[in-house]
């Protein structure tokens, strides 16, 4: 895994802090395994939602899109991040700040519910402003760009 991906957790809430691996419902303490072991139970998760989709609601259906996708692998799977993270040293939206952001997605979650179906043009301006707003608040220690391409889609 390259150090571009790789997140900072200096209280260790989310990793063991001998090999800076996420704490994680099977005990894989190797990268490669957990890697292995997290893909294939996201990839059924994802059919799952295939199958049975969400109905996105607001903010709240991406904590329930994410549990969903990771309650095999993480116990904190569904559960807004408690730590302040960055990620190839650029810092995302910080955790007090949380609850206005999240009133702000679900303002923009409003709007594009009001958009006509037929107005294509602004159906995705609105869907890559929510995209770019759910990115930069990154609200879960790992796994976000999963849990926005399902919210999305």
């Amino acid at each position: 895994m390259s150090e571009a991906y790789k997140y900072v957790d200096p209280d260790y809430t989310y990793t063991d802090p001998k090999t800076g691996i996420l704490r994680n419902l099977a005990g894989l303490t190797d990268p490669e395994a957990l890697l292995f072991f997290e893909s294939g139970a996201v990839a059924k998760r994802i059919q799952e939602l295939y199958e049975n989709p969400i109905k996105i609601k607001g903010i709240e259906s991406l904590f329930t899109i994410h549990k969903h996708l990771f309650q095999d692998v993480y116990a904190w799977a569904g559960e807004k991040r408690k730590v302040e993270i960055s990620k190839a040293g650029k810092q995302f939206f910080p955790t007090t700040h949380f609850d206005n952001a999240f009133r702000y997605i679900d303002s923009l979650i409003s709007d594009f519910k009001k958009i006509p179906k037929k107005n294509k043009q602004q159906i995705a301006e609105k869907l890559a402003e929510i995209l770019d707003t759910v990115n930069y608040l990154h609200p879960f220690r790992e796994g976000n760009g999963r849990t926005q391409r399902e919210f999305l889609r």
